[in-house]
């Protein structure tokens, strides 16, 4: 009943795990969702805790393993277990404590039951923390011994190894046995008087500790030298009991224990530990324990402190210096009275209902906020009561200097640390004191500091102002600061720093509005709103956009001052700054809607992004301030483009690179936005490029990106229609075509994007002359040495107008024809080329047939989709068997992907042909009279589309859908699903398109690049003769290859198409096998001598072979064996393999 129960309450949560996911970002309530989640997880853990309970201990191992990874789910989220602790720790404590009863009796079995509780427990310890866990231990003061007990026996069991995967439960029952001793210690009576242990009280009173005290001390200093988490509860336990008032010579000597443990320091790794430990019990000692108490060992224990500081251990040790960090500046505060000082600012409260109270008591809202402690708003704040005389001792200084100094630290977990001393120290000083303090916080912020230093301020600045310790009037010396630090971004070689510096100085931001009230933060959050919402949508790091907006957010809700404040923090929440180019292109342009905020975006965008180190971080802030360009139109052009064109030609690479992209997106958006721009400014813009040549800006390792840049500032300009001299317009032409034969891709493809508006927008109107030329040129590239050179031709050619190509057409396409092929260039086969060669030829077609054709090249042009059908597709189809390999490997690979788009779009140019060929309505419509009666008869019955070419086609493609490459298989797969099932065009021919469409279902989300998945589909195209040599012959590459994952899902497919089921007679098993011996033949005759195909087809028939396939076939059998034999006369290296083969198949005899 159990099992059944568990199972329905997992269905249930994993039916909670499927709701839909926009119903809970549409309520946005995070903390909802867990709990609704948790509470059905609770079910499952309440049932497995009864079952623990009713059986008093864990009966199977899996119980503990289940509750605890249900628990593990939720360390970020402990407050959803607090209120169902005491009902999970206290029957699982009386447990504990019942068995620990019986140790005496039965150590082994009781302790064994123990330890899978205590690994419930601590689980709870690490979700939830020891303070919440500990109020529900049993504390009874029969409980003490009974603890100490359980405990030494637990310190006296060893782990049988130490190589576990699972925990033993031994490091869980230590630690939770020591957290029962930290609340037990605390009992009101003396422990000498509730050892039952100890034989003459009256000689032990006043003189040695109890047994018992001794036995909690000797196991606890052990485990300060543990590795592990008993390290830190020993000592939570060592404060609590050392500091009792009947410990003072067991308080002694552990302090003279600990002095000599902190000086003498050594390099070994147990001794290091030990040292952590100390350092941390003696931290939690000054932290729970009276002055009185402590004030014998501070001179001592501060000593051991700075010099333990100062010495290397602690400088290849960042938990050390945090612990001694913790350790001084508790100290210090034992050094300093408690009292509440009259000069500390007093904010609001961090309630929301006790805000709420007092702005409905009837009291002006605001009156109560922001006061000190005796004195009212109205008193200007630099006529403070002055503070009481107080000496402030001299440790207390050299405290506070090892603190401001701790804030320079390399490590966060440190610097962090010594901000909270900082702060706890300062709220005991007076306010002269204080003052000093902030001037010294103040100095890391010199612009010789490191960021260490910056990142230490900032977090010591939000202690100040979250404690009241920073009042409003030193606020005007800080926010500049602030400031700076919200942008802080120094370069470091190929990257920068100052993340962390941003992170911190937004927190201190979002301090100041928990600190403040409304009206000592007004004119503070007119400087800071721009610089937050900056760092909100245009920060690099998203961790920064993040805390940004939360900072804005806490002050938009705590003070209300900021301009369109509340739609704001609608727009820039969490999710919606997750993405940098949304934060960048949307976020940012719907707050710059409000003019407060427009300039400051802008200047951030020109001083600080603009020329930032990240190439995608410069492009983004091109297009940000494209969107921004539309509020408004003068300013971007007149000042921003203003800054922009000079910058064209900084020393700089990264200035200059992103000034030249952010030119030519600027000007581009202003011309879809209807500007006009002057005479001056049009002459400015039309001179950046040939500026930039001549400064010869191309030289060296940036001359790349400059390149790629250039090219997309030619675009826009090309796209924005700007007026250009016939000199311009010729060196903008020559940077182009250089462009096209560098040998990176992004600068050839950037090129090629440019040209593609450059020539319409300024060569067409040249005339003919030009066209010609331009045409010659790109053709001549193509026998061009240089393969750069020959690769960016090809795609030059596919992108150039209709007037370009029409006089030259059949040349131009015969030449890419050629490109494409490998035969033609055996010399020198080139991958990257042959694929812009596809590309371009393509492209060439598809911009042929796509304009109205000229009625002077009418009867020329008839003939164009006959070349296309006997010329283009035969050479796209020799592409398509492309199977080049180089030390990158199958660069033909890309040749076929490029090949199976090319044949796709063909068949649809084909398809469109015939279509309009047998609607008369539209011939006459375009003018079209055909006069070619070989290409297209009079009454329109011809089509050009014929079943070879369709079954080619599919076949070809199919052939893809079945190889080696996961990518190759997945674009043919949806290749073939969009020629079937295309709406605009039925390509018609295709042979058993009803077979083939439920082989390949219209399904997208199919996952074709999964063989098990994919191959049990495509085999059944073996089954259609016009198709299954094709498909064999792709087939066999992965059956027979090297990638054993891929054989075996391929060979498992091919054998499952092989067997037929029970009812049907062997005829239908003998047909296929039949089929596929045939084909088998065909390939080896086909591909002979190509190892390629021959080797993979071999190794495959002898997998059959060894399965049984191919043996009973009747009087085929013999036919197909001997067949086998011929085939291996030109292929002599495979008798061997025959001769294995026969042997699996048991046919050696009949070959013979």
């Amino acid at each position: 009943m159990a099992d059944s129960a568990e199972t329905a309450v997992a269905a249930s949560v994993a039916d909670a795990v499927d709701l839909d996911p926009k119903e809970d970002d549409e309520h946005g309530n995070k903390e909802a969702v867990l709990l609704r989640y948790f509470l059905l997880e609770w079910e499952l853990v309440k049932s497995l805790l009864d079952r623990i309970v009713a059986g008093g201990g864990v009966s199977s191992p899996t119980d503990v393993h289940k509750i605890r990874s249900i628990m593990d789910k939720y360390q970020e989220q402990g407050q959803l277990l607090e209120p169902y602790l005491e009902s999970i720790i206290t029957p699982l404590m009386s447990i504990v404590r019942c068995k620990a009863m019986q140790l005496r009796d039965s150590s082994d079995e009781a302790l064994e039951i123990i330890k899978p509780l205590c690994i419930i427990i601590y689980s709870l310890v690490t979700v939830c923390g020891y303070k919440s866990v500990v109020k529900f231990f049993p504390h009874q003061v029969s409980d003490l011994e009974l603890a100490v007990d359980l405990l030494v026996m637990c310190h006296q069991t060893t782990s049988a190894t130490s190589l576990r995967q699972e925990s033993t439960g031994e490091m869980e029952t230590k630690c939770v046995v020591l957290i029962w001793l930290y609340i037990l210690v605390l009992i009101p009576f003396d422990i000498l008087s509730v050892d039952t242990s100890a034989v003459n009280i009256d000689n032990m009173c006043g003189s040695e500790p109890s047994p018992l005290v001794m036995r909690i001390l000797e196991i606890s200093k052990d485990y300060l030298s543990s590795a592990g988490p008993m390290r830190r509860m020993a000592g939570l336990l060592l404060a609590r009991l050392l500091t009792r008032p009947d410990m003072t010579i067991a308080f002694s000597r552990f302090t003279e224990w600990a002095h000599e443990v902190l000086l003498s320091v050594t390099e070994d790794v147990v001794d290091h530990f030990k040292l952590l430990g100390f350092v941390e019990a003696l931290s939690s000692i000054f932290k729970v324990g009276s002055k009185k108490v402590l004030l014998s060992v501070i001179s001592t224990t501060w000593m051991d402190c700075s010099l333990l500081m100062r010495s290397t251990t602690s400088s290849r040790s960042p938990l050390l210096r945090k612990l001694l960090v913790k350790l001084s500046q508790r100290i210090g505060l034992t050094c300093l009275p408690h009292r509440s000082q009259s000069w500390r600012y007093l904010g609001k409260s961090s309630s929301l209902g006790e805000n709420l109270l007092v702005k409905n008591s009837g009291e002006a809202y605001g009156n109560n906020f922001g006061q000190h402690a005796n004195c009212s708003n109205d008193t200007d704040y630099s006529d403070l009561v002055e503070d009481e005389e107080m000496d402030v001792p001299e440790t207390v200084e050299e405290i506070l200097e090892l603190l401001l100094s701790s804030l320079r630290d390399s490590d966060t977990v440190v610097r962090w640390s010594a901000a909270k001393g900082v702060g706890r120290i300062t709220a005991r000083l007076t306010s002269a004191f204080a003052e000093d303090v902030l001037s010294s916080v103040l100095e890391l912020f010199s612009p010789g500091e490191g960021d260490g230093s910056w990142h230490g301020g900032c977090l010591a600045l939000a202690e100040l102002a979250r404690r009241g310790l920073l009042l409003p009037v030193s606020l005007p010396k800080v926010v500049p600061v602030i400031v700076k630090a919200l942008h802080y971004d120094v370069r470091r070689g190929p990257h920068s720093i100052g993340s962390h510096v941003r992170d911190a100085a937004a927190y201190v931001c979002w301090a100041f509005g928990r600190a403040y009230s409304d009206r000592d933060m007004k004119d503070t959050l007119e400087q800071l709103a721009p610089h937050l919402l900056t760092v909100a949508c245009y920060d690099r790091e998203v961790n920064c956009r993040r805390a940004a907006s939360a900072a804005f957010q806490e002050n938009v809700g705590r003070q209300g001052n900021f301009p369109h404040g509340i739609d704001i923090v609608n727009k820039a929440d969490y999710f919606s700054l997750a993405s940098r180019a949304n934060s960048y292109l949307h976020v940012a342009t719907s707050i710059a809607q409000n003019r407060d905020y427009l300039y400051s975006f802008v200047e951030e965008l020109l001083c600080g992004k603009i020329n930032h180190w990240d190439k995608s971080l410069r492009e983004l802030t091109a297009e940000a301030f494209s969107a921004l360009a539309k509020y408004d139109p003068n300013y971007f052009a007149d000042y921003v483009l203003g800054k922009l064109i000079p910058s064209t030609l900084s020393s700089d690479l990264c200035t200059r690179h992103g000034a030249t992209l952010a030119a030519g997106e600027l000007l581009l958006t202003l011309h879809q936005n209807g500007f006009v721009f002057p005479a001056e400014k049009q002459k400015s813009l039309s001179g950046v490029v040939p500026a930039i040549e001549k400064a010869r800006l191309y030289r060296g390792k940036g001359g790349e990106i400059m390149r790629s840049a250039v090219s997309r500032f030619i675009q826009c300009l090309s796209l924005s229609e700007m007026p250009l001299n016939e000199k311009t317009k010729r060196t903008l032409l020559d940077t182009l075509n250089e462009n096209l034969k560098h040998p990176n891709a992004q600068i050839q493809n950037s090129a090629v994007d440019a040209l593609k508006n450059f020539v319409p927008a300024y060569l067409v109107t040249l005339g003919d002359k030009v066209a010609n030329e331009i045409t010659v040129k790109y053709l001549e590239l193509l026998d061009d040495p240089n393969v750069a050179a020959r690769r960016g031709a090809a795609l030059a050619i596919g992108i150039l107008p209709y007037e370009f190509l029409v006089r030259k057409w059949r040349s131009i396409i015969t030449k890419l024809c050629s490109s494409c092929s490998i035969k033609h260039k055996p010399d020198d086969p080139d991958a990257e080329a042959r694929v812009n060669a596809v590309r371009g030829l393509i492209a060439v077609c598809e911009t042929l047939t796509s304009s109205s054709f000229d009625d002077n090249f009418n009867e020329e042009l008839s003939s164009l989709y006959l070349f296309i059908k006997n010329e283009v597709m035969q050479t796209v189809f020799e592409a398509l068997n492309d199977y080049a390999v180089d030390n990158r490997g199958d660069v033909g690979s890309w040749v076929r992907e490029a090949a199976m788009d090319a044949l796709e779009r063909c068949m649809y140019i084909i398809c469109k042909k015939d279509s309009i060929g047998s609607n008369r309505s539209l011939v006459t419509e375009h003018q079209f009279e055909p006069c070619d009666s070989d290409f297209l008869a009079a009454d329109f019955s011809f089509r050009l589309i014929d079943a070879k070419i369709v079954t080619d086609l599919v076949g070809g493609i199919a052939k893809q859908a079945v190889e080696k490459i996961d990518k190759i298989r997945d674009i043919a797969a949806k290749t073939l699903q969009r020629i079937l099932y295309n709406q605009e065009y039925f390509i018609p021919f295709i042979s058993h398109r009803k077979i083939l469409e439920h082989i390949i279902p219209n399904d997208p989300d199919l996952k074709w690049t999964v063989p098990p998945v994919s191959y049990p589909r495509l085999v059944q195209l073996l089954r259609i003769s016009s198709y299954s040599r094709y498909v064999l012959s792709g087939l066999v590459i992965s059956t027979g290859g090297l990638q054993e994952s891929l054989s075996k899902a391929s060979v498992t497919a091919l054998l499952e198409y092989l067997q037929v089921s029970e009812g049907d007679i062997n005829e239908k098993r003998n047909v296929r096998e039949c089929m596929l011996s045939t084909d088998f033949l065909w390939i080896l005759q086909q591909y002979q001598k190509c190892d390629r195909v021959v080797t993979p087809a071999f190794k495959t028939i002898e997998i059959l072979f060894s399965k049984k396939v191919f043996l009973n076939m009747e009087d085929h059998t013999q036919e197909f064996y001997s067949d086998l034999l011929r085939s291996l006369s030109v292929e002599p290296e495979m008798k061997l393999q025959l001769r294995q083969m026969t042997r699996k198949s048991g046919k050696g005899n009949s070959i013979s």
